[in-house]
Order: structure tokens, then C-alpha cells, then sequence
């Protein structure tokens, strides 16, 4: 594993143990060249996945770059990060149980949305608006007033 810090191709384990509920290994690593010292996740990847987006453009799927996202929207709530490590874990287990490599962004987007209703609603409007691309206050109101299910009694 290459050092982060210094580049250099030969770090050393200096600890591991199970992560996120013994689905990733978590290894703690030492690199001799500049003593710097980090951390690596070890998971099981039962394939390959490719992100085709709306414009019809292809990359591979980044699981950092979604956790990323999510983070941002959980960004200052009250939730325990291994549960948004369990829930981003849960999400990428989802994706690749479909049986298909290609999968739409837009699949991606509505399975993490669903996921952060189910944990935190603030943090599920801040993702929605960025998903969704709300251009202002409207949007935030109309998708809002649908979450409230009294005001259906209004």
C-alpha cells in the first residue's frame, strides 16, 4: 500500500481488526520511509460498477465519493458515523445485488434518499436539494410540505 504522505511503496500493517459490522477489515498502517501512519479499509467488492449518468456519460462507481455526499448532508447530526458507515455499506450491498454493472445515477440517488429518510430527515432535504437541484425557496417549501403528512388536513 503506497504512503499517502511520501509515496512510498512499502508501508507496514501494524494492526487489524473488523470494521462496520465485520463487513470491511480496518488495518492501521506505518510507512518507515517518512513514520507517518493512517488508515485503510479493506471490503469484499462482488463486482465491478459503472455509473451511467443522465447525460449518458460512463465512470465507475466511487463508494468515497458517495459517502462523501452523504456525509455532507449528515454534516452537524446527531447520528453515530458507524451508522452512516452501516447505511452507506447497506447501500452499496443493494447496488451490487442488483445483478446488473451498469447502473443509472438516478437509481444511486433514490436509494440514498430513501436511506436518509429513514435516518435523518434534515440530512434527507439537504441531499434532495442538491439531487434535485432546487433553484430556490419554492422548491425547499413544495418538497418539504409533501414530507408533513398533516398537510394532507389542511
Amino acid at each position: 500500500m503506497r504512503c499517502p504522505f511520501c509515496g512510498n511503496n512499502d508501508t507496514q500493517v501494524k494492526d487489524s481488526r473488523p470494521a462496520e459490522d465485520n463487513v470491511a477489515i480496518r488495518r492501521r498502517r506505518f510507512c518507515p520511509a517518512c513514520s507517518g501512519r493512517f488508515t485503510t479499509y479493506e471490503r469484499v467488492q462482488l463486482r465491478d460498477l459503472v455509473v451511467v449518468k443522465s447525460n449518458g456519460k460512463r465512470e465507475d462507481f466511487d463508494r468515497d465519493k458517495m459517502a462523501r455526499s452523504i456525509r455532507i448532508a449528515m454534516q452537524k447530526r446527531a447520528v453515530e458515523p458507524e451508522r452512516i458507515e452501516q447505511m452507506i455499506s447497506g447501500i452499496v450491498r443493494r447496488l451490487e445485488s442488483t445483478g446488473e454493472t451498469d447502473i443509472p445515477s438516478k437509481m444511486i440517488g433514490e436509494i440514498v434518499m430513501e436511506a436518509l429518510s429513514r435516518i435523518d430527515n434534515v440530512a434527507y432535504v439537504r441531499f434532495a436539494s442538491v439531487y434535485k437541484n432546487f433553484q430556490d425557496a419554492d422548491d425547499f417549501d413544495k418538497f418539504v410540505s409533501e414530507l408533513r403528512p398533516d398537510s394532507l388536513n389542511e
